[in-house]
């Protein structure tokens, strides 16, 4: 489907006969108007299958991380902000590591791990087995005479979700930082009456389906891990749901439809190889699928090439034929009655 892969699981008992590949793809999917489907013969076709259906699911995240002093009310105000507070830093340190960038083997996140071009330091950490990359704005590098902060805002600005952390009482308003890539904002004010706490509110655009985990009521964490899980889930889970989006849905369904062809393009030529078809023998071979061997000819002509080599062997060193077979050798069927038929539509809408 070009806008999602669809699978079942179907009892033999909901049909009079033994269903075809059309009839389960149209009992899963009652869009599929197809006649027949085409054989695929090409052995590596389950992890192409696999990878296209993959290729939306990232195990890395990165996210911008603003520091809002009190009084600051504009984008210019903010990027600029150099210094480091004690309460920011030990916020940072809840997110994750700071790390020195210079031969940084993990996930990068965009940001120069050679030539120092995005500055010397970074915050990143993993969580459930996820990468993440924390895009701190007075981390990132600071240009004299730029009130834009054009190297800052390049990171941030391009980030979907970023996360603001507030001193003082003043409002953070989410159209402060212009840009088309910011979905989502996860504020977390410092409150320092009656012991060092952090409230949290989130606002997304409207487009944004609703995500989790809920905010508490009331929305303020005293705990130091209580508040790095419930900031880390939160943010990940919005990344994921800004995908959903128009402009990222939109995107998103294209990139899947172009995949999706090229995907059919490729299994079918591929199949048609190992069948045998000689004018199709220099299709370019995949990236995911290179270094596999398939030989000339096709997969037909090489079993056939080994079965005369297998039966001039054994006329050499004078190996009888095999003729017959005992009724007793028959090999055992099992009936359709006995087992459940999975069907899993990975190309018709």
């Amino acid at each position: 489907m070009k806008e999602c892969s669809l699978h079942g699981v179907f009892s033999l008992s909901l049909f009079t006969n033994i269903p075809s590949a059309v009839e389960l793809a149209k009992t899963l999917c009652d869009r599929v108007t197809v006649s027949k489907f085409e054989v695929v013969s090409y052995l590596k076709a389950p992890e192409l299958i696999a990878a296209f259906d993959e290729h939306r699911v990232c195990p890395n995240f990165k996210f911008g991380v603003l520091y809002q002093k009190d009084g600051q009310f504009t984008e210019e105000d903010i990027l600029s902000n150099n210094g480091e507070s004690e309460g920011f830093k030990e916020f940072l340190s809840i997110l994750g590591e700071t790390i020195q960038l210079q031969g940084f083997t993990g996930f990068r996140g965009g940001l120069d791990v050679c030539h120092g071009q995005t500055g010397s330091e970074a915050v990143c950490t993993s969580f459930h087995g996820r990468e993440i990359m924390f895009h701190v704005a007075t981390k990132l590098p600071f240009t004299e005479g730029d009130p834009q902060q054009l190297q800052r805002k390049r990171h941030i600005g391009n980030d979907i979700v970023v996360l603001v952390y507030q001193e003082g009482q003043t409002s953070f308003l989410s159209d402060v930082i212009k840009s088309h890539f910011l979905h989502c904002f996860v504020v977390v004010r410092r409150i320092q009456s009656g012991g060092e706490k952090g409230e949290v509110c989130v606002t997304a655009r409207e487009d944004v389906p609703p995500f989790g985990p809920a905010i508490p009521d009331p929305p303020i964490f005293t705990d130091r891990s209580a508040l790095r899980k419930f900031l880390l889930t939160k943010l990940i889970n919005a990344e994921i749901s800004c995908y959903k989006a128009e402009r990222f849905s939109k995107l998103e369904l294209r990139t899947r439809s172009s995949l999706l062809e090229s995907l059919q393009t490729e299994l079918s030529t591929r199949s048609q190889c190992m069948m045998g078809d000689p004018s199709l023998s220099a299709f370019p071979i995949s990236e995911s699928v290179r270094g596999t061997s398939e030989g000339s000819g096709g997969f037909i002509e090489n079993f056939k090439r080994a079965i005369r080599v297998r039966s001039h062997s054994f006329e050499t060193l004078g190996v009888p034929k095999k003729t017959g077979s005992s009724a007793s050798q028959k090999p055992k069927v099992r009936t359709y009655n006995e087992m459940e038929v999975t069907s899993r539509n990975f190309g018709y809408r």
